[in-house]
């Protein structure tokens, strides 16, 4: 009768800068059946740190944010930042 906790996870890409979604489910298992699971979601925002995140956040994001993609992003972003 152990519990386990296990972790699944889903990404979502959001266009067009390639926010990053990240839906992580814990499942915690009784005697190899599923009785509970929980939903948290991370976003990632091109130029993040993803070093903590999953791996596979890791590696969609060495792969879609070029510095283009970041530069375009952080531009998006300062235009629509009042001006003071």
């Amino acid at each position: 009768m152990a519990l386990t906790e296990s972790f699944e996870y889903k990404l979502e890409i959001i266009p067009p800068y390639s926010v990053i979604q990240c839906r992580r489910a814990d499942i915690v298992s009784k005697d190899g059946v599923e009785i509970a699971r929980s939903y948290h979601r991370t976003v990632y925002s091109p130029g993040s740190d993803v070093s903590e995140a999953p791996q596979e956040v890791q590696d969609v994001a060495g792969v879609l944010w070029t510095q283009e993609v970041i530069d375009a992003y952080l531009a998006s972003i300062a235009a629509q930042q009042p001006d003071v």
